[in-house]
């Protein structure tokens, strides 16, 4: 989910991904390359991403993904089943109905 997310903001590189996650959550979340490239080629597989070598002024390749169409969808599925999830936990954390 966060990587869709971020991906629909713009597309982006695998090292910009993970330094991204870590400024943003003040290193709360810090991604090592053996778990992002391998959530990375799992959802390009299931094309919810896309991933395009790009060349840039430096001369240096880089893959960068975009998010697709199918990728968009699944990421609006998957935020309603967090907004719920994160609802439901807050109900029993905050004791919103006053019983026990």
């Amino acid at each position: 989910m966060l990587i869709l997310s971020l991906l629909r903001r713009k597309a982006m590189y695998g090292y910009e991904i993970a330094a991204t996650v870590h400024e943003k959550t003040k290193g709360a979340f810090t991604w090592k390359e053996g778990s992002l490239y391998p959530s990375l080629h799992k959802l390009e597989a299931e094309r919810l991403i896309e991933g395009k070598w790009e060349e840039k002024d430096t001369g240096r390749k880089r893959k960068f993904y975009h998010i697709t169409a199918a990728g968009k969808s699944t990421l609006e599925a998957k935020l309603e089943s967090w907004k719920e999830l994160v609802w439901a936990v807050n109900v029993i954390l905050e004791n919103r109905h006053g019983k026990d």
